[in-house]
């Protein structure tokens, strides 16, 4: 697939509940500023179905992308071979397709990747024609697996300024191994912006290794820009998924990637200091 290296992630349209009008904006903008990668999954709320009814005849231009394995919601996992297919199969019709691009096993655990099925059901699913792609989305050890097994087409992984342990871990072997790669939580939930620990816990691993970490570039207008090059920079990563609510934000994103990726000095001071203070404990974040 030829894709976009900035992809839109569709979790905040579902979990604030953002309007059908203001999708139907966001995507159409973003279409129009040259977007063509769209990633979601089957537990982000309502965000399938908005997805799908913003698109209308415009999916042709899209690289559609999901998730499955939370078909109940992110708390409720369920690795049932039958039971993702379900899922796969309410998926489609909540995009109003007869197919996704890529289908991706949602960051189940080592020992069920181990066990099999669960890739078998995403290797049935593209059989029957209902994706064109398998991959999976996922951190650590898991991750490293899923390149490893060889049946799996690409690995969505978390890569920014606060999130480096795929770079070494699992990024040179994908690279080996030909397989596409999204960047996941690339800009880090822009967790610098927090002058206090945030409450949200999603946000609060990321805010304490960068208070650690303390880029001098993140105290400046740049540091969007500066994470955003950092990630697309990293070798071996094809695309970046960046999840908005406002219907400027995507164009306004892929403007500031204008001057390309990082230059190679600035990203190895990024990674030199990420060598000289990360902690064991910073392993890659779902």
């Amino acid at each position: 697939m030829d894709v976009s290296i900035l992809g839109f992630g569709g979790s905040e349209i579902g979990y604030q509940r953002v309007s059908g009008r203001t999708v139907e904006r966001l995507l159409g903008g973003a279409l129009d500023s040259g977007l063509n990668v769209i990633d979601t999954a089957e537990c982000y709320e309502d965000s399938e179905t908005l997805i799908g009814r913003a698109l209308g005849a415009r999916r042709p231009q899209v690289r559609l992308f999901t998730k499955c394995g939370h078909a109940g919601g992110w708390g409720r996992a369920d690795w049932r071979p039958a039971s993702l297919l379900s899922s796969i199969e309410r998926s489609l019709r909540r995009l109003a397709t007869d197919h996704v691009d890529l289908i991706q096993l949602h960051s189940c655990t080592l020992a069920q990747l181990r066990k099999g099925d669960v890739i078998a059901a995403l290797e049935r699913a593209r059989e029957r024609g209902w994706a064109r792609y398998i991959g999976y989305s996922g951190d650590g050890a898991a991750a490293r697996y899923a390149i490893e097994c060889g049946r799996f087409d690409t690995l969505q992984t978390s890569v920014s300024l606060a999130d480096q342990e795929a770079l070494e871990l699992t990024l040179p072997l994908a690279r080996e191994r030909g397989l596409g790669v999204i960047a996941k939580r690339p800009l880090a939930n822009v967790a610098w912006r927090y002058t206090r620990k945030p409450a949200e816990p999603y946000y609060q691993d990321y805010w304490s290794r960068l208070r650690v970490l303390d880029y001098d570039f993140l105290r400046g207008p740049a540091a969007v820009a500066t994470a955003l090059r950092f990630t697309l920079a990293a070798p071996g990563v094809h695309t970046a998924i960046v999840g908005t609510t406002k219907a400027d934000r995507w164009p306004a994103n892929a403007a500031l990637l204008a001057a390309g990726v990082l230059p190679a000095a600035e990203f190895d001071r990024i990674r030199a200091r990420w060598r000289q203070v990360a902690e064991a404990s910073w392993q890659g974040q779902v």
